[in-house]
C-alpha cells in the first residue's frame, strides 16, 4: 500500500510542478507586461508662427508661405539617464529607443489655419517613461530636402518664390524646451515629441535688434529678391551657390543646418 502511495505521488508531483511552473511563468509575463505598460507616442512637426502666420525679415520683406515641404526620416525618440546634452558632442546612450519615422516622409508645415496645431507625422505604441532625446534626419525627395513656396512683399514690390534646398541634415537633440513639457508617457497615456524648424534663421527677424544673433547669422531676403525676374524667383542650391556672394552662401548653408530644434531646445 505504501509503495502504491509513493508511486502515485511520484506520478502526480511532476504534473503538479509543471502546472505551478506554467502559472508562475504566466504571472511573471503579466507582471513584466504591467511594469512595461506603454501608451501612445506621437511625433509632431512645427514650423511655428513664422510658417503659419508669416513674418517680417531682417531687411523688411513680409514673407507669407503657401507651402513649406520638409522630408523627414530616421526619427527616433530616446529615454536617457542622465539627460542627454547635444552640446557635449557625445552620442546618445539610451535606456529605451523608439522609432517614430523610418522611411522618408514629406510633410507640408504650412497646412492649416494661422493658429493650427503642429502637424502630426506619426503615432506609435511605446513603453512608458520620459523621452528626453530625439534624433532625426532631413533627406531628399525629388532631389530636394526642403522646398519653400510663397510670396515676399516690400515697398510695393512682390516676389513669388519657390526656393529648393538639397542639403541633407542629421540632427541629434536633447529634451524639448517650451511652455509645456513633452515626451512624458504614462502607462496607457499619450505624449508627443516635436521637431521644430526655425525659418527665421534663414531670413532673420525684423522684430529683433539688428545686432541680434538671429539677424547677424541670417541671409535675409534682399539677396534672394535681387535674383527674381518679373516678380518671380524659382531657384535651387546650385543656382544660389553660383549667384549669391560667397559670404551670403556660407551664411545660408549654416542657417539651413541650424533650422532644427526641439521647441526652443537646440540640436547638434
Amino acid at each position: 500500500m505504501q509503495k502504491l502511495l509513493l508511486l502515485g505521488l511520484t506520478l502526480v508531483t511532476p504534473a503538479l510542478l509543471g502546472g505551478w511552473r506554467e502559472n508562475e511563468a504566466k504571472n511573471n509575463i503579466e507582471l513584466t507586461q504591467t511594469s512595461n505598460a506603454g501608451g501612445t507616442l506621437a511625433l509632431v512637426a512645427n514650423g511655428e508662427d513664422f510658417v503659419r502666420q508669416g513674418f517680417i525679415t531682417k531687411d523688411g520683406w513680409e514673407i507669407n508661405f503657401d507651402h513649406v515641404y520638409v522630408t523627414l526620416a530616421e526619427v527616433r525618440a530616446y529615454q536617457t539617464d542622465p539627460a542627454f546634452n547635444p552640446d557635449t558632442g557625445e552620442t546618445i546612450e539610451s535606456t529605451q529607443e523608439v522609432v517614430l519615422v523610418e522611411k522618408p516622409q514629406t510633410i507640408d508645415l504650412a497646412v492649416g489655419e494661422a493658429d493650427a496645431a503642429p502637424i502630426v507625422v506619426s503615432t506609435v505604441t511605446a513603453p512608458a517613461g520620459k523621452y528626453n532625446a530625439l534624433s532625426w534626419q532631413i533627406v531628399e525627395n525629388n532631389a530636394k530636402t526642403i522646398v519653400l513656396e510663397g510670396t515676399a512683399s516690400k515697398e510695393g514690390e512682390t516676389v513669388n518664390f519657390v526656393i529648393g534646398f538639397n542639403q541633407p541634415i542629421n540632427y541629434v537633440c536633447g529634451e524639448y524646451v517650451g511652455d509645456e513639457r513633452k515626451g512624458i508617457l504614462s502607462p496607457g497615456g499619450e505624449a508627443e515629441m516635436e521637431v521644430t524648424l526655425h525659418f527665421d534663421h534663414l531670413f532673420g527677424d525684423g522684430e529683433a535688434p539688428a545686432d541680434d544673433a538671429i539677424n547677424t547669422g541670417a541671409v535675409g531676403f534682399d539677396p534672394m529678391a535681387a535674383l527674381a525676374t518679373d516678380g518671380r524667383l524659382e531657384i535651387d542650391m546650385a543656382s544660389l551657390k553660383q549667384t549669391l556672394s560667397s559670404e551670403d552662401y556660407e551664411k545660408l548653408e549654416k542657417a539651413i543646418a541650424g533650422l532644427g530644434h526641439v521647441g526652443e531646445g537646440h540640436c547638434r
